[in-house]
Parts: structure tokens; C-alpha cells; sequence
């Protein structure tokens, strides 16, 4: 056996993306204790960036030692009880996961679907928060990974709110890539990743919770299922000062690079991100359409980070999403579900999104065809 050497790939496809080499040298130095002084005013700084990432207040922002799925369980294993009625808004592969939680803890999920590749349908979920007046949380997703579809977060949150209902949303490929505000669209509890628009290493997954999903889970009648995500638990790791309790062995290296990434976030400006990944997407989208490849997702729901786009008649997906990453080590991704085969998502995601690597994944992608 010998040390394994990944090929120099450019990731363009769903995530992880590219990682930056200032947060891979971050991530190869000195390893020091989990509750080293030093390693916690660390902590506080990622806490304090992750705020200013999801423009947020919420004293409970951290992010979770695992990837987003573990941020999505740790939302609805300590939101939801048994019995808990939860509306929850499907329009892709990801809206199904939140709905596997809810019943997975014991809750009731009331479901709402929508066509794969259209945003949730604001007036279906205000119908079922009349037709269901004693559920407790509205669950959707933001940007739907699987299609590139984005949603009205700010709206259905206002309805949510106007119902009395938390909501819990997924938030795992627009952060930092998609205007995303925690505190003024009313968001209770979010979760996202750190391998895609921050553009760090897989493996961390930053949450947010507001007062109102605090005082939910602190006085839960019975114990939140997972141990591990137990945010009672969790809350005096990640707490404030430096006195802390205990809880995990926190992945240290893996910390330095989400707090590097966050470093360069605040760096470039949070809306300046916004706009790269914006002006990237138009770039592409021009170039594709110069190919005869169009959209699966409406222009007013389109995420620019995700570019889901259907596959030309008479090209085989497979052979040309092979002949990309061997010929060209550029990696695009596949259609999920019933999408399977129909579409490719090139994504545009952090360090990814820029004007080179756009050029190139048009130059690869027209020689190709």
C-alpha cells in the first residue's frame, strides 16, 4: 500500500467544490487539544463569522462536527416530539430527507409536493396551515440541491410566523452563494454545509437556531433521540467563555478550514459573494445557450451556484459526463430520481465559481458534444 494521491480535479458538480489552498494549509497545521484556550478563542471566531454568514444575532450558531445531514437531524431530533405536526414542503430529493426526520422521531408529517425543478408553492403551504391549525413547524428547503430550484425562504417564513409555527430550513447550497438573512426573514432553526458555496473540506455543518427553537427544545416533555445531537448537550461545548463542558472530540484540523474559509468570506464581503456567484451563473448560462442547452428551472427560481440543464437530445450521459472528468478532470454532476438521465447540474459553487473555470467548462463541454 502506498499514500494515496488524489488526481487535480475541478469540481463542478453538485459539491463538495473546490477547496481553496489557503484552507487546505490551514488544515495541515499543528493539531492541539479540542479545549485548548487557544483552540476555544478559535471556536469564538467561527462562531462569531458564522453570524455574519447567515446575518444572524442567534447566539446558538456553530457549526455541527459532521456534514449538512447531520445539521438537518440535529434540527428536527430536537424540534420535533412524537406527535408533533410538521408541513413539510417537498420539491426535491432534499425535501424528502426532512420528511424521512419527521417521521423518523416520532412526528406527523403533513406533505406538501411540488413539481421537481419548481420552487414550493407559497399558496399550498398557507392552505395547509389553515387546514392544519395545530402544526408546530413548516420545514423547506431553500435551494434544492437535486434541480437548482430556489424558494421564497422570506415569504413562507412571514406565513409560518403568522401561523405560529417554527420553521426549520435548509439552507445547505445557499449560504454565502444566494441573498440568505436568518434574523430578518424570521428563520428558527437552519442548517448548511461547509463543501459548497463556503468552500471548505466536507464534514461540518453550520447551524442556527433563534430563541423560540431554544426555548422548543429546552422544554421538550420527552429527551431528544440523538445523544450525539442533543443540543442541550451540544450547547455546553460550544457555549460562551472559556469555560466549556465536554461533549465530543471536536475535528480540529477540519475547524481551522471552515474558519479559514470564513476568514476569506469576510475578506471578499458577503454580498460581493453573492454577486460573483450571480455574474458566474449569467456567464455560463450565455455560453450554454450558445450550445443548445437549456434550463430545467424557470429563470425567476433559478439558483446561480446549481445550473441544472437538460441533457441534448442524442448525447449519453454517462459517456459525457466520463469524457469530461478523464479527458478534461472535470467532474459535472448527474440527475437524481426521476431526473436520472435528463439532466447534468454544474455547479458554481465558492472558489469554483470564476470566470476561468466557466470559460473552460464550456470550451470541454462543446468539444465533448
Amino acid at each position: 500500500m502506498k499514500s494515496f494521491i488524489p488526481p487535480k480535479r475541478l469540481l463542478m458538480g453538485p459539491g463538495p467544490s473546490d477547496v481553496h489552498t489557503r484552507i487546505l494549509n490551514a488544515m495541515a497545521r499543528q493539531t492541539i487539544g479540542h479545549l485548548d484556550p487557544a483552540f476555544i478563542d478559535m471556536m469564538d471566531e467561527t462562531k462569531q463569522m458564522l453570524k455574519y454568514a447567515f446575518i444572524t444575532e442567534n447566539e446558538l450558531t456553530m457549526p455541527i462536527s459532521a456534514p449538512g445531514s447531520a445539521g438537518m437531524e440535529a434540527c428536527f431530533a430536537n424540534l420535533v416530539e412524537p406527535g408533533d405536526k410538521v408541513i413539510v414542503c417537498i420539491n426535491g430529493v432534499f425535501g424528502t430527507r426532512m420528511k424521512e426526520n419527521v417521521t423518523r422521531v416520532g412526528g406527523e408529517a403533513v406533505i406538501i409536493n411540488d413539481e421537481w425543478g419548481k420552487p414550493v408553492d407559497f399558496q399550498k403551504v398557507e392552505q395547509a396551515l389553515i387546514y392544519n391549525p395545530d402544526a408546530k413547524i413548516v420545514a423547506f428547503v431553500h435551494a434544492e440541491t437535486s434541480t437548482g430550484a430556489i424558494s421564497d425562504a422570506k415569504s413562507i417564513c412571514k406565513l409560518a410566523q403568522q401561523h405560529s409555527c417554527l420553521t426549520i430550513v435548509d439552507a445547505v447550497t445557499s449560504l454565502a452563494g444566494s441573498e440568505l438573512r436568518v434574523d430578518d426573514w424570521g428563520i428558527d432553526a437552519i442548517y448548511s454545509g461547509s463543501q459548497k458555496c463556503l468552500s471548505a473540506m466536507p464534514g461540518l455543518s453550520p447551524v442556527s437556531f433563534s430563541d423560540k427553537a431554544i426555548n422548543k427544545f429546552t422544554h421538550r416533555k420527552t429527551p431528544v433521540t440523538s445523544w450525539f445531537l442533543d443540543l442541550n448537550l451540544v450547547m455546553g461545548y460550544w457555549g460562551k467563555g472559556a469555560k466549556r463542558a465536554y461533549h465530543h472530540t471536536a475535528p480540529v484540523n477540519t475547524l481551522y478550514g471552515l474558519h479559514e474559509s470564513l476568514v476569506m468570506l469576510t475578506e471578499e464581503g458577503l454580498e460581493n459573494s453573492w454577486s460573483r456567484h450571480k455574474e458566474n451563473h449569467l456567464l455560463l448560462k450565455a455560453g450554454l445557450s450558445e450550445l443548445g442547452i437549456s434550463y430545467l428551472v424557470d429563470e425567476s427560481s433559478r439558483l446561480p451556484q446549481l445550473n441544472s440543464v437538460y441533457i441534448p437530445e442524442g448525447s449519453d450521459d454517462a459517456q459525457v459526463r466520463s469524457s469530461l472528468i478523464n479527458d478534461f478532470n472535470i467532474e459535472i454532476g448527474a440527475g437524481l430520481g426521476d431526473l436520472a438521465g435528463k439532466i447534468w447540474r454544474i455547479g458554481l459553487m465558492g472558489h469554483t465559481s470564476r470566470k476561468e473555470n466557466v470559460e473552460l467548462c464550456l470550451k470541454a463541454l462543446k468539444e465533448v458534444l
